[in-house]
Order: structure tokens, then sequence, then C-alpha cells
């Protein structure tokens, strides 16, 4: 039997090998039963296994397979408290990029619909729908922002495959780039670093306010910003299993950002998923030199600042004669946890003074997964109980690094969460608006 999550093997797509390995990996999940809890593919695996009296994983039918595949949405949690990953255990089991190589391999053999094709191009351009929405942001932010199950929202869901009772992120007036290239340049003080700043499409498009905070923050600390080219990091086609669209733009991005490397800088990104996708993905999918180097030079915006507090002969200003709440409810996505930094937003907060109480469930979201039609019934719970936390942790100030799991908390509290960036930003007294 091959073992691989590699996708450059030649038996990566094939359906009887993924088959073989998924009921290898199913058998062994169903035995451990460790992460019951992380998402609905585990339960319904059980389920599945239980239903026979030797509960035989390789009695599962592969409509049953593919249905524990669908309700993946690589929050990695799962790989995070794994006993059996790769290199410490000889099982080597990575449940995440198994249901990527699943996805992959069911587009490559014509098991995903027309409709799932069709609604993923539309998603996945990202770029392409910012750069419309942003041109047209009145029309847009109506028709997003129309009542959840109204008719345009309806209208929106068939076309597009959006789901029609979800609260979306608006986009805004002006993007982070044009905002970045028509400020005042900036000299800084004391330099303490040069980075690039990879802005992501959330940023981009949607909330520029994060990205106006990182680079207040940034050169406030006397850190040279200036920003990359490098479109959408693909996560939007990896995750839906077009490996072709993902391939395509991560070669172009690792391309630009090895570039922006060898100036000398590091590139610094301020949404969760997409950092993990330039530092582990990438790898996989594009590898080479230039793929190592943006992975050991790609930091979460907080990572890096808490990096430079942290390295001998330089720090971070520790005087906040701004707007400091006294506690700080922080939400810690999972992309950023799968990352194995630990809680450097945390630690970048506590900075100011203010009590951090933390909320550590998952928001359900992961991009489109959480967005289409299809998944909000199994969604929406869980954000649900997100939100619950967060109200019961009850701090002065809601905090969370992913827009997206900020916008989640939105739909369920109607508190409007801020990026740790933000927080600090406003700790100093900055001007991001």
């Amino acid at each position: 039997m091959t073992t691989t999550y590699d996708p450059h093997h030649p038996l990566y797509l094939d359906e009887a090998d993924t088959r073989a390995e998924l009921e290898r990996v199913y058998d062994l999940c169903h035995g451990c039963r460790l992460c019951f809890k992380f998402c609905p593919s585990f339960p319904t695996l059980f389920d599945y296994i239980d239903q026979h009296d030797d509960q035989d994983a390789g009695k599962m039918t592969p409509a049953q397979q593919d249905h524990v595949i669908d309700e993946c949405f690589q929050c990695k949690l799962c790989y995070i408290n794994c006993p059996y990953i790769p290199g410490q255990h000889e099982w080597a089991l990575d449940f995440p990029r198994l249901m990527l190589r699943a996805d992959a391999m069911r587009r490559a053999n014509g098991q995903v619909t027309l409709r799932d094709k069709v609604t993923t191009t539309v998603m996945g351009n990202t770029d392409a729908i910012g750069k419309v929405s942003v041109a047209t942001v009145k029309l847009t932010n109506k028709v997003m922002g129309a009542k959840p199950g109204s008719l345009i929202r309806k209208v929106v869901e068939k076309t597009a495959g959006i789901s029609s009772v979800r609260l979306l992120p608006k986009f805004a007036r002006t993007r982070f780039s044009s905002w970045f290239k028509q400020r005042p340049k900036v000299r800084v003080g004391k330099k303490q670093g040069s980075v690039t700043v990879f802005p992501t499409c959330l940023v981009e498009y949607q909330e520029p306010a994060i990205g106006k905070a990182l680079v207040k923050v940034y050169e406030h600390n006397g850190i040279e910003c200036s920003l990359t080219d490098a479109g959408c990091c693909g996560a939007p086609f990896l995750h839906s299993g077009d490996m072709a669209a993902f391939t395509k733009v991560a070669v172009d991005n690792v391309a630009m950002l090895a570039a922006e490397v060898r100036k000398g800088n590091d590139i610094v990104v301020p949404q969760p998923t997409c950092s993990y996708v330039l530092k582990k993905d990438y790898l996989d999918y594009v590898g080479g030199p230039d793929a190592q180097l943006v992975s050991e030079h790609t930091f979460d915006a907080a990572e890096y600042l808490m990096k430079v507090h942290k390295t001998e002969g330089s720090s971070l200003d520790t005087q906040f004669p701004g707007e400091v709440p006294e506690t700080i409810t922080y939400h810690t996505p999972c992309h950023l946890r799968a990352q194995n930094i630990g809680l450097k937003s945390r630690d970048l907060m506590k900075l100011t003074g203010a009590k951090i109480k933390l909320v550590q469930q998952c928001s359900g979201i992961d991009g489109m997964w959480g967005l289409r039609a299809e998944n909000a019934e199994l969604s929406i719970p869980i954000g649900k109980k997100l939100g619950e936390m967060v109200q019961a942790a009850d701090g002065d100030v809601v905090a969370g690094d992913c827009h997206l799991a900020n916008t989640a908390i939105t739909e369920q509290t109607g508190d409007s969460p801020l990026h740790p960036l933000q927080v600090v930003a406003k700790a100093y007294g900055l001007d991001t608006e």
C-alpha cells in the first residue's frame, strides 16, 4: 500500500490508491477517536464504521468515504492533536492533507459536478472579484449586505453558490494597496527590520484597516514596510481540489516573494490561512529553493513583531498612551494554531497591560467551505458555539486574527472584533483611519 501526501507522486491522483489510503487512515482514526469533537467529519466517519459489527473501515462505500471528505474544512486541529503524524510515528497519518489529496483525486477523475467546478472558479478568483467589487462598492455591498434569506441573496446563492443565510464581509471603498501607494513616505527612526507585506485578499479588498494598522505599528517600531504585487495565496482553489489552478497561483507568488526575500525583506502576513499556505503548502505543491526561501522568511504579523521584541539588541515600544482596554477576549484561529508558533498575538496584546481571555474554538468557516450554500447547515452551529464562548468571556474588546472568523463572531454576537494589530495601534494612539 502506498502512503503518500506528495502531490508530485505518480499515484497521488490514482483513485484506487487514494481510496486504499482513506481506508487505512479511517481505520486508524476510528480506533483512536481523539478528534471526535473537532469537525463533523469524525462523528460521520465513526457512525459509518460503527454500523458494522466488526467495525471494518474497509466496508465503507466510496460515497460514505466522500461524505467524510466533504465535511472536512481544513481547520488542521486534528493534525496538531494527532499522535500519529509523519515524522513522529510509523503510521504517518496526516488527515487534512489526505482530504486535500482526495478532493484533488475526485476532481481529476471526473467526480466533481459542473456546478461545483463553476462555483469554485467564481469564488476562487478573489482578486478579480475584489477589483470589481471595490469599483462598484455601493452596489456590491447592497447585494452582499441584503437581508439573509432575501430574494436577492437567494439569486446570489443560485448563481455563485454563496449561502443566502450567512453574514458576508463587506468590501472597502479603497483598496489597501491604493492607500499604501498614496500615503506620505515615512522614514523610520532606529531601523529594526525590513518587511514586505503580503496583504491577502481580505485585507486588500475588504478590511484595509488591518493593513493600515500593521504598517503604522511596524513603522512606529522601526520596521520598514514595502508591498508585494503577489495576489491571492490560492487557498480557495487548494481547498476545493483544483490543484492545477492552485499550483499556477503558487508558482507565480513564490517567484515574486522569493525576489522580495533576496532584497533583504521578510514576508509578513496579517491573515492566518494565507501565512499557513505560504509557509507550508507552497513547499508541497511548488517545492524547490525559492519555495523554501519563502517559507523560511514568512511570518504572521504578530509573530514577526514578537521576534523583534525578543531579539537581542531590538525591542518594541512598550509605552501605550492611547486606548488600552482592561480585558480583551482573544479568539485564536485554527490556522494560526496549526503553525505551531505559540500565541504571539496574545503575547503582543499583553504588552499593553490588558488582561487577555482566550477563546479556542473553531469558527467553521475556512473561507469558501463555510460560505458555500451546501455547508451552511453544518458551519453555522460551529460558529454559534464560538459566539457563545466569546459572549461568556465578556471582554471589553473582542480580537481575532482571521477576518472571516471575526465575521462569524459578528454574525452570532453582533460585536465587531478587531485584529490584534488594530488593538495595538489604538494602544499606541496611532491614527489608522
